[in-house]
C-alpha cells in the first residue's frame, strides 16, 4: 500500500518553508486553476499568533501568493471561531493581508448554515454548515499546533470545527463528532498546513507558547495529525479521535506507514506540556 506523505520542514525564513513544504507533498498537482479554495485558519481567539492559539498570518498570506502563482482566482479565507471571530480578525491581522490580496474574508460564524445530514455517522448525525464551505471545492486547512484539553490535540481534524453551527453541538462525544466532520469534509480538504513557528502547551487557548519553527503540510487529515502530535511528543496512538479515524479508514495514524520527508520528526519534536486533564 502507497504510503501517506507528510512534509515536515524547519527553518527561519517563513516564506521558504512554506514554499519548500508545499514542494515536497507535490501539492501544484493537488489543486486546478479552477478550484474555489477555502482558506480555513484557525482563530478560535482573538488572540495573537505568538501566544500559540490562532494561525499565522503571514502563512494565510503565503498561501494566497502560492495560489495566485498556479493561477487560482477563486479564494476565500474563512473563519467561524468561538468567540469573536471579527475580533480576531484584527487581532491575527488577517484583515491588512486580504486587503493586500484582494482575497475576500468571511465570518462563517455569520454564513448562511445548510443542514447536512451525516450518513453512518458515530454521534453526529446533523450538523448546520456554513454555506462558503460546501460551495468551496477546495479547502486548505491551516490549524495550529497545538494541545487541548478535551481531545488531548487540536490540529486538522479538529479545526473543521470552525465550519460548522453551533459548536455547542459538538462538546459530548466530542472524539467521535471529530471523526464525522473529517468523515464529511474528507474530499473537500486537498491540503493541510500545520502552523508550527509557535506552538501551544497546557490548553489550546490559555496555554503557553512554545518555539518550534516548523511547518507541517500533507493532503491527509489523520497522516498529518499524526505527525504532528509525535512532533509535541504525543503518542498517536493516546489520541482517541486518531484510533477512531483508523477504524473508519480515513488515513492512518500509525508512524510506520506515514513517510515523512524533509525533517524527521525526532530532529524536531519538543515534548509539550500536556493539559492538567490528561495524566503524564
Amino acid at each position: 500500500m502507497k504510503k501517506a506523505k507528510v512534509a515536515v520542514v524547519k527553518g527561519d525564513d517563513l516564506h521558504e518553508m512554506l514554499e519548500r513544504a508545499l514542494k515536497l507533498i507535490g501539492s501544484e498537482k493537488i489543486i486546478s486553476s479552477e478550484d474555489k479554495v477555502l482558506i480555513k485558519p484557525n482563530y478560535v481567539s482573538a488572540k495573537p499568533p505568538s501566544t500559540g492559539v490562532t494561525t499565522d498570518s503571514r502563512i494565510i498570506e503565503g498561501i494566497i501568493m502560492y495560489l495566485k502563482d498556479l493561477g487560482v482566482s477563486d479564494v476565500v479565507v474563512g473563519e467561524g471561531g468561538a468567540g469573536d471571530t471579527e475580533r480576531a480578525f484584527n487581532v491575527v491581522g488577517i484583515k491588512d493581508v486580504v486587503r493586500r490580496h484582494k482575497v475576500r474574508l468571511i465570518d462563517l460564524n455569520r454564513d448562511p448554515i445548510i443542514k447536512l445530514k451525516i450518513p453512518n455517522a458515530l454521534a453526529l448525525h446533523e450538523v448546520g454548515i456554513a454555506e462558503t464551505s460546501l460551495r468551496s471545492t477546495c479547502i486548505i486547512n491551516v490549524p495550529k499546533l497545538k494541545v487541548h484539553h478535551m481531545a488531548l490535540v487540536t490540529l486538522c481534524m479538529k479545526n473543521l470545527m470552525g465550519l460548522i453551527l453551533p459548536k455547542s453541538i459538538m462538546h459530548d462525544r466530542l472524539n467521535e463528532k471529530i471523526v464525522d466532520l473529517t468523515m464529511l469534509f474528507r474530499d473537500k480538504v486537498k491540503l493541510n498546513v500545520v502552523d508550527g513557528l509557535v506552538g501551544s502547551e497546557e490548553d489550546e487557548v490559555y496555554g503557553s507558547p512554545v518555539q518550534m519553527n516548523i511547518i507541517i503540510a500533507g493532503t491527509n487529515m489523520v497522516a498529518v495529525d499524526a505527525v504532528a502530535t509525535a512532533a509535541m511528543g504525543i503518542a498517536p496512538n493516546k489520541v482517541k479521535y486518531l484510533k477512531l479515524a483508523e477504524e473508519r479508514k480515513l488515513g492512518t495514524a500509525n508512524l510506520d506507514e506515514i513517510e515523512v520527508i524533509g525533517e524527521q520528526i525526532d530532529r524536531v519534536k519538543r515534548k509539550f506540556k500536556l493539559p492538567p486533564t490528561f495524566k503524564e
